[in-house]
């Protein structure tokens, strides 16, 4: 029988990353099988991301500061209690602050330094590997400086970190939602990481016609999360429509209700559309409100994304582990 592994999962929004790493779910008629991983703890800030992952999880969430539950924790006040071990540390750390779209202080703000809430959790936890997810704008920040403390950082913990800027789109997700994700080796235990190599290229990425198309004329309302901004034309992100013949935008998470407009400029895509063009199976639903919903997806790491990491995890662990 193949070895369970152990996740703890930081900044887990909605629970994209967990979904894909779990599998199990369907996604435009295709399955994406089991994986052999199991939730050991998971924790977020935001309620309503913490509510909707309570919702499609067998499992509960931390809902909180990460920062306040590790204080807590060094002062044994045990509200929400971090495992002594893990084989597995995920989290897309807040990335806000290193995004191209924001105002880039990375390190200098309280945000940009979430990641070493994560160093910590793992010097706690001593995972056999971890992951981490972020914006293509890390790359950049500080003139390289930021991925090169970063790095240092992890490294110093006793990590081989290696790391690749992905485009979703690549490993059918209909979306061209590029991506950087570090992934650290324990050292004594474990050679370097062998990152995925794409299924799929421009040739035969998701259409969006083919990702939402039924959805076009469904009445709003009428189905799972399909409601949508009623925000008028404006100028700026997210006022141009979308092509149906190219897999779509990427989905943001602070958009303020300009989501980029159907193909048809009729109206704008619904937040059920922003899941599927995420990758969420439409039996993933997302509480409270349309707003909250589209906040959610926008944040989350693509599932099916999620799901081709998570594979080539799995094998290499169970490669290398025996």
């Amino acid at each position: 029988m193949k070895k369970k592994y152990s996740i703890l999962s930081l900044f887990t929004g909605c629970g994209g990353l967990d979904l894909g790493f779990l599998g199990g779910f369907t996604f435009l008629n295709k399955e994406y099988k089991k994986h052999n991983f199991d939730i050991a703890w998971a924790n977020d800030i935001d309620a309503n991301a913490c509510h909707t992952f309570s919702k499609n999880f067998h499992h509960g969430i931390v809902c909180g500061d990460i920062r306040d539950i590790i204080k807590n924790n060094q002062m044994g006040m045990f509200d929400s209690p971090l495992p002594e071990n893990v084989d597995i540390v995920v989290g897309g750390f807040p990335c806000q602050d290193f995004s191209h779209a924001g105002k880039r202080r990375g390190f200098e703000a309280k945000r940009g330094t979430l990641y070493q809430s994560m160093g910590e959790i793992i010097k706690k936890t001593k995972p056999k590997l971890f992951l981490a997810e972020n914006v293509k704008g890390l790359l950049t920040m500080n003139d390289g400086g930021a991925i090169e403390q970063i790095i240092k950082d992890f490294g110093e913990l006793g990590y081989n970190v290696s790391y690749k800027l992905f485009l979703t789109a690549d490993f059918e997700v209909p979306q061209k939602r590029e991506r950087v994700v570090i992934i650290g080796t324990k050292k004594d235990i474990l050679p370097e990481f062998i990152f995925p190599k794409p299924v799929l290229n421009e040739k035969n990425w998701i259409t969006l016609e083919k990702a939402i198309g039924d959805l076009e004329n469904i009445k709003e309302g009428e189905f799972a999360n399909h409601f949508w901004s009623k925000a008028k034309k404006n100028k700026g992100q997210g006022n141009n429509a979308v092509s149906k013949d190219q897999p779509g935008p990427t989905m943001r998470a602070e958009h303020h209700g300009n989501i980029e407009f159907h193909w048809n400029e009729k109206r704008r895509l619904s937040a059920r559309e922003a899941a599927r063009i995420q990758s969420f199976p439409d039996d993933f639903i997302f509480y409270p409100s349309t707003s909250s919903a589209y906040k959610q997806i926008g944040n989350a790491v693509p599932p099916v994304f999620g799901w081709h990491l998570a594979e080539a995890i799995e094998i290499f662990l169970n490669t290398n582990l025996g």
